[in-house]
């Protein structure tokens, strides 16, 4: 199977999988500019609540494919950073699930995700220093809000591989799982957001992003839609809500 980016839908989760298994999932540059329109679908699909991003087998990502880097280096990082932003602006929660090698691009796309989750054994590196590459500032920026600077640094700095307890620790990665319990805790929390009011998830994403000029519109939405009302009259009937928003544009 050629490289590619797979993607399903099952009850509210969209999964995109990174499938490059002879390159430890590394991203080649049809796969970076493949990310961004695919998104843009999730996105309009009022039947996806939440997307999970993950690697095909044992590795999540292990980067750019190297060659993208060395036929183009600019544009293999102007696709790459666009790739980012698409992902960080998805305007539903999103979730890296990562195994084995998480390098390079594949940490910047873990990043770009709002949470991670990671198996036991998952290693996590930051490596433009390696390739003496420019980390953009948008992604630098990203990486400090997770880590803090004196970690971004580190990772920046020295380009070493750090394991799953330290990326917990460092706050890289929100849980760690045993070897095996990755996909049941993925799938078990995945539910647990699709249950919850989407239009909460949005606005706080917004807002946590950094936006403070959206305020008037998101309690224009906040009336418009009910689910406040949806949400205290469920809770009084000691029933599960029944959310209706969903993100404007979004096909009927």
């Amino acid at each position: 199977m050629e490289p590619q980016l797979l993607h399903s839908v099952a009850d509210s989760v969209a999964t995109v999988v990174v499938h490059h298994p002879a390159r430890r999932n590394a991203m080649t540059a049809d796969m970076w500019r493949a990310l961004p329109p695919l998104l843009d679908r999730l996105a309009a699909d009022p039947a996806v609540r939440v997307l999970v991003l993950t690697g095909a087998g044992g590795t999540f990502c292990a980067g750019a494919d190297i060659t993208g880097l060395l036929d183009a280096p600019d544009e293999a990082r102007d696709l790459a950073v666009a790739a980012e932003e698409a992902l960080a602006g998805f305007p539903k929660p999103t979730l890296a699930a990562v195994r084995g090698y998480c390098v390079g691009g594949g940490a910047q796309l873990a990043a770009a995700c709002d949470l991670r989750f990671a198996e036991e054994g998952a290693l996590f590196g930051v490596t433009p220093a390696k390739l003496g590459i420019v980390y953009r500032a948008s992604s630098t920026r990203r990486l400090v809000a997770l880590v803090g600077p004196a970690t971004a640094k580190y990772l920046l700095f020295s380009g070493e591989l750090i394991d799953s307890a330290r990326a917990l620790r460092t706050g890289l990665v929100d849980e760690v799982l045993p070897e095996g319990e990755l996909g049941k805790r993925v799938a078990e929390f995945t539910r647990t957001l699709a249950a919850r009011s989407l239009l909460t998830q949005a606005s706080a994403k917004e807002f946590a992003g950094g936006r403070t000029d959206r305020d008037a519109h998101w309690e224009a939405q906040a009336r418009a839609s009910g689910d406040g009302a949806e949400g205290v009259t469920a809770f009084l009937e000691r029933r599960a809500p029944e959310f209706g928003w969903t993100v404007p544009g979004s096909a009927p």
